[in-house]
């Protein structure tokens, strides 16, 4: 399972919020390469970078912060944010994203973001599928739609989507352990009954699912490799000292 640490993007700041609110900001960094730099340095690999400005606006915001970290390390980048348009999309690769990850989108023109996926590749393209209440909300999480979060990801992976970003906000910025019996459901869609007649949950692609929000301490790592999901994102936890660059490295 790979180990995937977020930053998120606030007025050039590395920040982090409580269950997505934007009035429960706390600022780690001023500087978003300083500390991708760091987790570079102790064998990350793998970086979550969201526009949190973007995600607010509908439109990208910090590709200057994509395009330095992007620049000034080998880190493997996902951007999410904002990616609204195909000149969202073409800045944010431009920029050096290895993938980007789009939900309000999916949601609100479905056919942009499927042509995105025909275009770029399943392995670049990732549906953001970010869970209140078992629904999807859009929009940084401001606004809720009528979407079952298990039906909209079953939905997409028919439409060639692989990769799964799926956040439960009541989980995110909590400290308070993953949305684990969401992600059993969804990897349930993977797990085909031998000899059965017929696939209840037939999947065109199989879901690599990574999970986002709750990751309190490295044994929330463990349980969801264990649970099969493809990569699990860090983000309250290591700022705040739950989880050392020693436990990160161990498991990497």
């Amino acid at each position: 399972m790979r180990i995937i640490p977020a930053i998120d993007i606030i007025d050039g700041k590395c920040v982090r919020l409580s269950q997505g609110d934007y009035n429960q900001k706390t600022v780690y960094n001023e500087d978003p390469l300083e500390v991708a730099k760091e987790f570079e340095a102790n064998g990350i690999i793998h970086l979550h970078l969201v526009d949190l400005d973007g995600a607010k606006s509908s439109h990208v915001v910090n590709w200057k912060i994509l395009e330095r970290i992007a620049s000034q390390t080998g880190l493997q980048i996902d951007f999410g944010g904002g990616v609204k348009t195909d000149e969202d999309i073409n800045v944010v690769f431009e920029s050096g994203a290895k993938q980007v990850t789009g939900g309000s989108i999916a949601v609100k023109d479905a056919a942009r973001f499927e042509g995105w996926i025909s275009n770029y590749g399943s392995d670049k393209i990732i549906l953001g599928a970010d869970a209140k209440d078992g629904m999807i909300a859009t929009h940084g999480w401001l606004e809720s739609s009528e979407l079952e979060v298990v039906s909209f990801i079953t939905e997409w992976n028919k439409k060639g989507i692989e990769y799964i970003i799926c956040t439960d906000i009541a989980k995110d910025g909590m400290l308070a352990g993953a949305s684990y019996e969401l992600y059993e459901k969804i990897l349930e869609l993977n797990k085909h009954s031998e000899g059965a007649k017929e696939i209840p949950h037939q999947v065109r692609n199989e879901i690599k699912l990574i999970a986002s929000g709750g990751v309190a301490v490295v044994d929330d790592l463990h349980r969801l490799r264990e649970m099969g999901c493809e990569g699990a994102i860090v983000g309250k936890a290591f700022y705040e000292g739950r989880i050392s660059f020693k436990e990160l490295r161990e498991f990497v």
